[in-house]
């Protein structure tokens, strides 16, 4: 080989190398952006979970509310009914 086949041969290693040390770099990286991706996601299902189940408790609580409201109302309405029935 002439010293400049061997310099090319050199030059083409060596980019190769720095190549696969930048793959490498990015494979490792992104692995990372991936686990800290899993954590995220699991941590967002969790809160989730969370937020659902006070929906429901909330939801069960305004329909009981709401409930109680109409029979109070039934109350006050049947309260002023017998007050009209005085004032007659």
């Amino acid at each position: 080989m002439s010293p400049t086949s061997q310099q090319l041969d050199v030059d083409t290693l060596g980019h190769l190398e720095e190549r696969i040390q930048q793959t490498v770099t990015l494979v490792t990286r992104l692995r990372a952006d991936k686990e800290n991706l899993i954590k995220d996601l699991a941590e967002t299902k969790a809160a989730l979970d969370d937020a659902t189940s006070q929906n429901l408790r909330l939801t069960g609580e305004l329909e009981a509310l709401q409930d109680e409201r109409k029979m109070v109302r039934g109350r006050i309405e049947k309260l002023l009914g017998h007050i009209d029935t005085l004032g007659a």
